[in-house]
């Protein structure tokens, strides 16, 4: 899979046994292989029906290299492995709220998967939960709810945050339909795309915290960025680059070129704030008692994104999803993992208190 960050091509060798309620997923392996400049370049760029033709076969085959790769690394045959389940790249996803025709587009070939690794395919996992009148998204609550939910403590609920390019919450405890999930808002896109543009192209994100931490907060700026209308619609709701791409960016840029760090230090406060005031004002009321708020995502890895976003959801912990014996690097993977056995299983896997279906489905395409 790649995320909305576009930075690289991930998979995760799972072994998984049962399904639903009683299912297991144990991680055997996981590889990241970053993508060509020129290649996050061409999908991050303007579309027509010819280049994005071109694109989904070429991601294809790096969704193919990615499979490959991680079996190498586990030293595993591939006729020792029942299924791909491949999310593809997303390249528009549009919600009820963006347009009168839902709807959601992921790319990578599934077909050339399945020549290159000689192993079934199944793909397209957000359009089943669409035409049942969901968002599509998020997909990931299912695997916090069925992997990581505290079973020694049924009582007990947890709170998991995936900082990709968007934000999502699962808060998750012993039955499903008591998850609540949703988007937040922008967790590293706007940040990335700026990091691109501070840096003339030499980075793409904000490393460590670097570029954001040289910079000061414009108040002004933020105040107007969090009255973004997606931040005050309830769940379920979803996000992608239709709210938080390239044409805001642009208007941060507009604001004030000349103080390029600052709008860095502001697009991090924006983080920081959308994902805070989602937990006060959705998660909170309805659960106080959360053991942890357990993050995964590149997010992670910005140290100083982390210690702002402790500050303001204290006195709940913020930890690594890693502290529950899980890597975060490999978990959106694994959901992709999970997602497909369920499918082989016949096992509706999308959460209708998240998407807002009116019914579980199961989810994906199959190709043999």
């Amino acid at each position: 899979m790649s995320g909305t960050s576009v930075d690289a091509a991930d998979a995760a060798l799972c072994r998984v046994e049962g399904t639903g309620a009683d299912v297991k997923l144990e991680l055997l392996a996981h590889v990241s292989r970053p993508f060509a400049p020129d290649l996050v370049a061409r999908v991050l760029g303007p579309q027509d029906a010819r280049s994005l033709c071109a694109l989904g076969f070429e991601l294809g085959e790096q969704f193919a290299e990615a499979v490959l790769a991680v079996l190498a690394r586990a030293g595993v045959d591939p006729g020792e492995v029942h299924v791909v389940g491949s999310h593809g790249q997303t390249m528009a996803h549009l919600p009820s709220d963006l347009s009168p025709t839902p709807s959601t587009l992921q790319i990578g070939e599934a077909a050339v998967i399945a020549e290159r690794t000689g192993l079934p395919v199944v793909s397209d996992f957000r359009t089943r939960d669409m035409a049942v009148g969901g968002q599509g998204a998020p997909l990931v609550p299912y695997l916090d709810w069925a992997v990581f939910r505290n079973r020694a403590r049924p009582d007990v609920t947890r709170a998991f945050l995936n900082l990709g390019g968007i934000a999502n919450v699962s808060v998750v405890g012993e039955r499903l339909e008591d998850t609540l999930a949703f988007d937040t808002g922008p967790a590293n896109m706007v940040l990335d795309a700026l990091a691109r543009r501070v840096t003339g192209g030499k980075l793409g994100c904000d490393r460590d915290g670097s570029l954001s931490s040289r910079g000061q907060v414009l108040p002004a700026l933020l105040e107007d960025l969090l009255r973004h209308p997606f931040l005050a619609r309830p769940p379920p709701r979803s996000a992608g680059r239709e709210g938080f791409g390239e044409a805001l960016v642009d208007r941060l840029w507009a604001a004030a070129p000349e103080r390029p760090h600052d709008l860095m230090a502001t697009a991090r406060a924006f983080t920081v704030e959308a994902t805070a005031r989602a937990f006060e004002t959705w998660v909170r009321p309805r659960f106080p008692h959360l053991e942890a708020v357990y993050a995964s995502g590149g997010g992670t890895r910005n140290p100083a994104l982390m210690a702002d976003l402790r500050a303001r959801l204290a006195p709940v912990p913020l930890e690594r999803l890693d502290v529950l014996g899980f890597p975060e690097v490999a978990k959106e993977a694994a959901l992709f993992a999970l997602l497909a056995a369920e499918h082989r299983a016949g096992t509706p896997a999308n959460v209708c208190p998240a998407t807002g279906a009116r019914r579980r489905v199961v989810l994906g395409k199959l190709t043999p």
